[in-house]
């Protein structure tokens, strides 16, 4: 079962805790029965998701996320973990975790479909792998070393113990108060634990000058920078990070850029897998990066969105155009307990 938290905070499931109780001699019917009705007991805070122009979204703290959380766009967020895997030569972390035997906890922050969690899982049966998000968007069926729950990571962490290692990923545009989060991160990690961040500038550009200020691309990049700063958000902390952590008081702090290109003009093999995989997924995000915001925060109509996407849409498969931005991978130590 979830691991029970101190003064549970307001972010979690408000469950029907008669919908917890199992009979082991049941029915699989049954079972099924009282799976239906856990569903069914899921707080609407959580569950009732709003839906503007066709597209859905979070719930909780309805909002505080500009992406959708509709099966189009977890589809996407699944592609795009396999773009990360493909830039970081088929790993999913960077930081020096150790592969021993020892049973870690893990947290992994705004976990999304959960699908890095539990690949984490897999890799470290032994350990203890906690993902959490604003939507309870997650499978079902997981290794049974994996649990999720459904928390704004910007409130306050209410975990009973401490974790050895906390990963977030992705997480532009979604938070508010990034030194908060670096804080929280540092807060709930045990002396010696590790945090690992990955996160995107995401302002496109290109090596030889073909994303040019004259391009349907620039145009619309420079405009969703400024929708997304208007919010008060920051669309690019990648950069950033470094400095967060070393402010926070992380320690061995390491940081290293990779860029991700859009669509297969690489010439090295491994790079046009991932520029294809990136073209996919850009693809299939581009109304929903675009929606909310142009509309909410820009005033746009519908209309001009369309417009807009099909231009971007259009441009971004030719040939002539090595767009690319960088992802930021960052990561540090709690200084360890001193002896």
């Amino acid at each position: 079962m979830v691991e029970p938290m101190s003064n549970a905070a307001p972010a979690i499931l408000e469950v029907d805790p008669e919908h917890l109780e199992v009979d082991n001699d049941s029915a699989v019917g049954d079972v099924g029965d009282q799976l239906s009705e856990f569903s069914a007991s899921l707080s609407p805070s959580v569950t009732e998701y709003p839906e503007e122009h066709g597209r859905r979204y979070h719930a909780y703290r309805a909002g505080v996320y500009i992406l959708p959380n509709d099966q189009k766009e977890l589809e996407r967020l699944d592609i795009m973990h396999f773009v990360f895997k493909k830039g970081l030569g088929d790993k999913i972390y960077r930081a020096p975790v150790p592969e021993s035997t020892k049973r870690h906890r893990v947290a992994n922050a705004d976990t999304g479909t959960g699908i890095w969690a539990i690949e984490m899982g897999d890799l470290f049966p032994e350990a203890e792998v906690f993902g959490n998000d604003l939507s309870p968007e997650q499978p079902s069926w997981v290794p049974p070393n994996v649990r999720f729950h459904v928390d704004d990571v910007e409130d306050t962490w209410y975990y009973e113990k401490k974790f050895d290692f906390i990963f977030s990923r992705y997480m532009t545009t979604s938070i508010g108060d990034w030194p908060k989060l670096v804080g929280n991160v540092y807060d709930n990690l045990e002396p010696g634990g590790w945090a690992e961040f990955q996160d995107f500038n995401l302002r496109y550009y290109s090596d030889d000058d073909s994303m040019s200020p004259d391009t349907e691309i620039y145009k619309w990049v420079e405009l969703w920078l400024q929708a997304v700063q208007k919010m008060g958000r920051e669309p690019s902390p990648g950069p950033f990070l470094e400095g967060w952590l070393k402010e926070r008081g992380f320690v061995n702090v390491h940081h290293e850029i990779i860029k991700f290109p859009i669509g297969p003009w690489p010439k090295n093999k491994d790079k046009k897998e991932m520029g294809m995989l990136n073209l996919m997924q850009t693809l299939e995000g581009l109304e929903g990066y675009t929606l909310r915001l142009f509309t909410q925060v820009l005033g746009w109509s519908r209309e001009e969105v369309d417009v807009v996407v099909a231009k971007v849409r259009s441009e971004i498969m030719s040939k002539w155009l090595h767009s690319q931005f960088d992802l930021h991978v960052v990561y540090g130590q709690k200084p360890p307990a001193q002896a």
